[in-house]
């Protein structure tokens, strides 16, 4: 049964939208938000605006940043030669987390998937080859979840890198095939990043 303030709906179905709350919690929110002083309500809400007008996806990795160039691709304290690939930003977090990588990232933006109409023209690929030809890589980790669709983009990128004579390694099987990389542990992310194992594909 609705409330009888269209206002109070209006939030909590904005709110539902979000992945992972349901009405209650939305509910909950609402409320908490209500029973706080209006001045932090609104700055929330110009935090979320800000973030939204404002955020920047790096020229050279793709991931989020405040400037054109991100912390990680600026830094001279990162191994500007040893390139992780990745699917999603929220797998730059999880394996930032494991603090066992300081090397560069490049992110996917997804990964192949004929089901799902996902081509390689559809990802961060042209700039990927830009990146392998240009800035002197000397090895490239593909950190991408080891699931069927995962191993087909490894593939395909590996017969992309493997003509530049470029090391290519995958995470080891720490994370488990048909897991998420973004739902494993930080201690078993970040193992499976030291124990990384050569990725060889057939040559024909």
């Amino acid at each position: 049964m609705a409330n009888k303030s269209k206002l109070f709906d209006d939030a909590v179905a904005s709110l539902t939208s979000l992945p992972g709350i349901g009405k209650r919690s939305a509910t909950r929110l609402v409320l908490h938000f209500l029973s706080r002083p209006q001045e932090e309500a609104i700055d929330f809400v110009q935090t979320i605006e800000n973030l939204v007008k404002n955020i920047k996806y790096c020229k050279k990795c793709h991931s989020i940043a405040d400037d054109e160039i991100c912390p990680v691709c600026a830094s001279a304290k990162r191994d500007q030669s040893f390139l992780c690939i990745v699917e999603s930003v929220r797998d730059v977090m999880a394996i930032e987390e494991t603090g066992q990588f300081r090397g560069v990232y490049h992110v996917l933006g997804g990964i192949i998937s004929p089901i799902e109409g996902i081509g390689p023209e559809d990802l961060n690929i042209e700039t990927l080859k830009s990146r392998l030809q240009e800035d002197g890589i000397k090895e490239v980790l593909m950190a991408i979840s080891p699931t069927i669709e995962g191993e087909t983009t490894i593939y395909y990128l590996s017969q992309i890198i493997a003509p530049l004579g470029i090391s290519v390694s995958t995470i080891s099987r720490g994370v488990s095939f048909g897991g998420e990389l973004e739902y494993t542990d930080e201690v078993t992310l970040g193992r499976s990043i030291l124990a990384r194992l050569p990725y060889n594909i057939d040559k024909e």
